[in-house]
């Protein structure tokens, strides 16, 4: 992303989780919060550009539905904008609640975007801080827009603006009241946009300063991501739409592979969600277009226990 610019994905995501919550029944993520980040004008200009640019998702449906602007709106939201979004912060955040019980005291967002976590869960303000990290113009801009809508700062959330991509570091953290606690990190909607070498090194900058037993959430795109078409053509829509937006998606894995590189980190694998158990989870016996997205696979990591042994004399 060039300086000063805004995420336009981050934007994007956050309409098709408003969509979702506002249209969709039963629900996969209800974040019925996310429209209160997106102004009219912003939801009116993606769902007219969504609507023109009908012929790039598919000619096919083009045709089928041309002139019924709401099924057109739906296909390309449930087809190509939700499914991602919707199942991974569904995931994501059920992790995080299973990890609060077992003592999370901190929860880290690196990419939080537009997310709307602290507003819909007002009961943890005095038990679990968030710290949202992202680029700065992206934090400045959700600063802006809940000024623009009057929505408070919970006394929990955190805002620290960082480029993590290139250098992180727990400083900036530290300085907004970050503490060697158990935390749980999100990493949602990044890691395809990293090198392979910048995730590696994100992962061990992140676990070398806290605490063992403290775990991170986080997608990435198999071996197939370039190469693979998927429903309708979405996953090379996929691509083509980071590459325009001028965010690329630059990496793709094996299961080895990404094993190994949280491996190095002193990390284990606790939890594995392919496409097919993701399908099977969130989006079993609908009636309308959602389903899981191809190659992108989500993974819950926990740093490793240090096993000290004793000499028994």
């Amino acid at each position: 992303m060039k300086e000063g610019e805004f995420s336009l994905t981050a934007l994007i995501s956050a309409f098709g989780r408003a969509y979702h919550s506002k249209f969709d029944t039963p629900k996969i993520f209800d974040d019925y919060m996310a429209e209160k980040f997106i102004s009219q004008q912003e939801f009116k200009d993606i769902k007219e550009n969504m609507v023109k640019g009908i012929q790039f998702f598919s000619k096919n449906i083009a045709e089928k539905y041309k002139g019924n602007t709401e099924e057109l709106l739906k296909w390309i939201t449930q087809v190509q904008l939700s499914p991602t979004p919707l199942a991974r912060a569904a995931y994501c955040e059920e992790v995080l609640l299973h990890e609060v019980k077992l003592g999370a005291k901190q929860y880290v967002i690196l990419g939080a975007g537009l997310d709307t976590f602290s507003y819909r869960h007002p009961e943890f303000e005095n038990s679990l801080e968030i710290f949202e990290i992202d680029y700065p113009t992206t934090q400045q801009f959700k600063q802006n827009r809940l000024k623009e809508v009057e929505l408070d700062i919970p006394n929990n959330l955190h805002f620290t603006p960082m480029d993590f991509t290139k250098t992180f570091t727990y400083n900036d953290l530290i300085n907004e009241g970050f503490t060697k606690q158990k935390t749980f990190i999100s990493l949602l909607g990044v890691s395809y946009y990293l090198t392979k070498t910048e995730l590696s090194s994100l992962l061990e900058h992140l676990f070398s300063e806290i605490l063992e037993g403290s775990s991170i959430v986080f997608d990435y795109a198999d071996e197939k991501l370039f190469e693979e078409k998927g429903v309708s053509g979405r996953v090379e829509n996929m691509v083509k739409m980071a590459a325009a937006s001028g965010e690329p998606m630059k990496s793709c894995y094996s299961y080895s592979e990404i094993e190994k590189t949280v491996e190095k980190s002193g990390l284990f694998i606790y939890e594995h969600l392919t496409p097919a158990d993701i399908n099977d989870r969130y989006f079993k016996n609908r009636d309308d277009y959602l389903s899981a997205f191809e190659t992108i696979h989500y993974m819950h990591v926990v740093k490793k226990q240090t096993v000290v042994e004793h000499n028994i004399n």
